[in-house]
């Protein structure tokens, strides 16, 4: 694929892995993006997953020839990006590596090397000439690692942007809900902590004049109408804004109760006009979609069972996806159930001692056992709270 007349896509689909970073669900597989600058010095941007070296290697060669690589850049140190540095510097025993400094660092732990006799250092502010063009460096530390660099091409005016602007799916595989969805999920779960990081390379990216963005993962964004929506999307996750009118309900339930209570909620909702309500059972669903969720929408609705005097367990485990990610900025309500020492709304609501911006709703529900007349007033008084 080409990018431009002289850049080439020479990336890899992955249509084996189970779990991306060994936690999140890719229905649709990955793509380890890498691109070939074919310029009077040619230029690589990043390697691939290790599983694929050799046909990452074939595809340079197909873009090539025999042609000597000049350089290698390493945006990203991550291993599904920069596992095959060392095969590629035995193929290409000329070439020089270019990275950020704590980039170098990084290899010498995975690679036993820091390549200190064919490397070049970059920070913020260098730039490197191929002949046509011309790479300007942007430091985007913590985006999400602290090495992370992304590159400017002035001349054709693509941005190389790392894990940013990225998207799980491979690119062979057309993704029937398009670019936000699998998007999202991948910027909360990948990148969702370091809002305030990605705020700072994005105001340093509107000082560019990008026509193309080249991101690690998911597909090439080339027309103005791409670019303006993926900057928009990441302008509102990365300020923990409320992205589209609606709520979560996300419950875990033993008996049946609780699941019962939730879905009598949801039902007062839309009765009420509530606009959307999605719903996840945390022991069932998939557990990186609901926190997707949480942040796509301004209000979360909690319900679950006292266990053992604390929380049932996969209600915990969201919790803690949600606050290590910094969720903030939105309304949470609660229900609790518990037959003879309802405890949860207590523990849920402590959990969020250190989080910013939550408001908390004044209606919280108690069911023991089994809604009754009295909780199910409850219900709607929330119901309405909710939607007023």
């Amino acid at each position: 694929m080409n990018i431009t007349s002289d850049i080439k896509y020479i990336g890899v689909n992955d249509h084996d892995i189970d779990l991306f970073e060994g936690q999140y669900v890719v229905p649709l597989g990955m793509a380890y993006n890498s691109y070939l600058v074919d310029d009077e010095k040619k230029l690589v941007f990043d390697t691939v997953d290790q599983r694929f070296g050799e046909e990452w290697l074939g595809n340079i060669k197909a873009a090539v020839g025999d042609a000597a690589i000049d350089y290698l850049v390493v945006q990203h140190m991550e291993p599904d990006h920069s596992a095959n540095i060392a095969r590629f510097a035995e193929a290409y025993p000329a070439a020089t590596i270019v990275a950020s400094a704590q980039a170098f660092v990084m290899m010498k732990c995975y690679f036993g090397t820091d390549y200190a006799e064919r490397r070049i250092v970059v920070k913020e502010g260098d730039t490197l000439s191929t002949g046509r063009h011309t790479f300007a460096f942007v430091a985007a530390p913590m985006v999400h690692w602290p090495e992370v660099m992304v590159t400017f091409d002035t001349t054709d005016k693509v941005l190389f942007s790392a894990d940013g602007f990225g998207k799980f799916g491979a690119l062979d595989r057309e993704d029937p809900e398009g670019w936000d969805c699998e998007a999202r999920r991948y910027y909360i779960g990948i990148v969702g902590k370091y809002g305030p990081q990605v705020q700072a390379l994005l105001k340093k990216a509107a000082g560019l004049d990008i026509k193309t963005i080249c991101p690690l993962h998911g597909p090439v964004l080339s027309t103005p109408e791409e670019i303006a929506h993926v900057v928009k999307q990441y302008s509102t996750w990365s300020s923990y804004s409320v992205e589209s009118p609606g709520l979560l309900i996300a419950y875990t339930s033993v008996y049946g109760h609780t699941k019962a209570a939730a879905l009598r909620l949801k039902e007062m909702l839309l009765e009420r006009g509530c606009p959307k309500v999605a719903m996840a059972d945390l022991a069932r669903d998939d557990q990186p979609e609901a926190v997707e969720d949480a942040f796509r929408y301004g209000k979360l609705v909690l319900a679950t069972t006292t266990y053992n005097m604390d929380i049932f367990p996969w209600m915990r485990h969201f919790i803690d996806h949600l606050t290590e990610r910094n969720y903030q900025n939105r309304t949470v309500a609660l229900i609790e159930n518990g037959t003879w020492a309802p405890a949860a709304a207590r523990v849920m609501r402590s959990m969020f001692e250190k989080s910013k911006g939550i408001s908390f709703c004044e209606n919280v529900v108690t069911i023991k056992g089994a809604l009754d007349a009295a909780s199910e007033a409850k219900l709607s008084a929330l119901a309405d709270e909710l939607v007023g």
